[in-house]
């Protein structure tokens, strides 16, 4: 009978303010399997009774991981063995590595499997609703109350005063973000570029020097590849920005700190909420940049949006920043 491989996902290595850059020595031995979807891919292949014992684990992740062999067997209506072969038959060694292996997965899966969905409904108010709305005013009020105003000045200094700006920002949110900010930016002539691909950020932040400028923004202040490419690009004496989270590992590497602490409402169907906060950040570095820059920020501003109205037809005035 087929068995199903392991399907394995590589974790991330992790930095220290004291050694920001990693070498392959220091990278983990042993990937982390997700075991959950080792279960889901092997389920057509396994036996009647085995299949109990997987709907046993899928319908219940949390007792699973706690109950003993016996209660698992007992919940499925199968003998002992059998549930010692269908964690062999997922490529597990036993039922104690499939525990193990179990426990890793559910410190990122449980919500995904716990949470219940609100209904979608039509009206005003609803919970989707609430959900997107209220996390939004949520995030934005956070900026206002958190972010540090002489901070957002420093931030517009060194924007205004840069040779040239990279952007780096490391998948999902982070990356659409660094491009947002170079469309702020590049509008008033600064020589800007956001990157995302994390070869492509050490080998940027290795050709800075005095007088560039580096804006990291990433949702956790943990992503190793952006720690390390704003740690280069400061060892060339580049002057640094963070958007991110409080007291972190990326906060500790940069000069300028913007910083926002938002809880997120645990709805796995939501986009993070922080997304919300930091293009508000992103707004006021970039207007208060603008001001400092003053006349030739205006200037280029005009030429840009009169050759953009001469190219369409129409005398409607689309929106000024855009």
């Amino acid at each position: 009978m087929k068995r199903v491989a392991s399907n394995m996902l590589e974790a991330v290595p992790a930095t220290t303010p004291e050694s920001p850059l990693l070498t392959d020595a220091n990278a983990p031995e042993h990937p982390l399997p997700d075991i959950l979807s080792q279960i889901k891919d092997s389920y057509a292949d396994l036996r009647p009774a085995e299949r109990r014992v997987a709907d046993v684990v899928l319908a219940d992740v949390a007792f699973s991981v706690d109950a003993s062999n016996a209660e698992i067997a007992r919940r499925a209506d199968v003998s002992e063995p059998t549930v010692t072969r269908f964690c062999r038959a997922i490529g597990c060694d036993g039922v104690r590595d499939f525990k193990l292996k179990l426990a890793q997965s559910v410190v990122v899966g449980r919500m995904y499997f716990s949470t219940p969905l609100p209904p979608v409904s039509d009206e005003a108010g609803s919970p989707l609703w609430n959900v997107v709305f209220g996390e939004a005013r949520n995030a934005l009020s956070a900026v206002e109350r958190q972010v540090v105003p002489s901070e957002v000045v420093k931030a517009a200094e060194l924007i205004a005063n840069a040779h040239q700006i990279a952007v780096f920002g490391l998948g999902g949110s982070s990356a659409s973000l660094a491009l947002e900010t170079e469309h702020r930016l590049f509008r008033y002539g600064i020589a800007v570029a956001s990157h995302s691909d994390p070869y492509v950020m050490r080998m940027k932040a290795s050709t800075l020097k005095p007088g560039d400028l580096v804006i990291a923004i990433s949702a956790t202040g943990r992503s190793s590849e952006v720690i390390e490419a704003v740690a280069l690009a400061r060892h060339y004496r580049a002057n640094t920005i963070c958007i991110t989270a409080p007291d972190t590992e990326l906060t500790r590497v940069c000069d300028v700190k913007l910083t926002v602490d938002i809880p997120e409402y645990p709805d796995t169907m939501k986009p993070t909420a922080s997304r919300f906060a930091f293009l508000a950040i992103i707004d006021l570095i970039s207007v208060a940049a603008g001001y400092r820059l003053g006349a030739p920020a205006l200037e280029t501003l005009r030429r840009v949006k009169y050759n953009v109205l001469a190219h369409r037809k129409g005398k409607e005035l689309e929106p000024l920043g855009d």
